[in-house]
């Protein structure tokens, strides 16, 4: 069986899971502080998930004309505001770490992809539109027409499953407060 960087991606988040809800110390500040980052995050996730038909066309609009991976950025507040939500700030440092290391190759990768998949128009959206911090103004591809998707729906989002990081986002949560009242 080949290896799935994207399996591993989810299998050592479950890895750490266990060891960061046992040390967890979680009180009513940081859950506050990285509840609010979470959310942010969702909004970010739902917005680029509801947005993007991978592989099917470069997706260039919604969240996608401020960074190429708004998946990534959502990914990234969503898993700093748990890990502060736990109260040990050990955590943030281990997920920073380990986010950078496992999605810089996750990005190579993709970023390889689109470069097959849609060259001349990867190339011209790639060298205006940062790799993952958001630019200020948003990407108008000047040598495209509109494109085919339009922009957020529901259905997309549905069908790229995006509810499952709103579900698991809610259960990490449902239990730092149960800890927090517990300690």
């Amino acid at each position: 069986m080949a290896f799935s960087w994207s399996k591993f991606r989810v299998r050592s988040a479950w890895l750490f899971a266990v060891p960061f809800f046992w040390f967890a110390r979680p009180y009513p500040l940081v859950l506050a502080v990285g509840g609010v980052l979470a959310l942010v995050g969702l909004a970010i996730r739902g917005w680029a998930a509801g947005t993007i038909h991978k592989n099917q066309e470069l997706t260039t609009t919604g969240p996608y004309a401020f960074t190429r991976n708004p998946l990534y950025v959502g990914s990234s507040l969503i898993g700093c505001g748990v890990a502060i939500a736990g109260g040990q700030w050990v955590w943030v440092a281990v997920f920073v770490v380990l986010f950078g290391a496992v999605y810089r190759r996750t990005i190579q990768r993709e970023t390889s992809n689109l470069t097959k998949l849609f060259p001349e128009q990867y190339a011209r959206y790639a060298a205006a539109v940062p790799v993952f911090l958001p630019r200020l103004r948003p990407y108008r591809d000047a040598g495209q027409g509109a494109p085919a998707s339009g922009g957020f729906g529901w259905p997309q989002y549905f069908h790229n499953r995006e509810w499952e990081a709103a579900f698991g986002v809610s259960a990490a949560f449902a239990l730092l407060i149960a800890k927090a009242t517990l300690l």
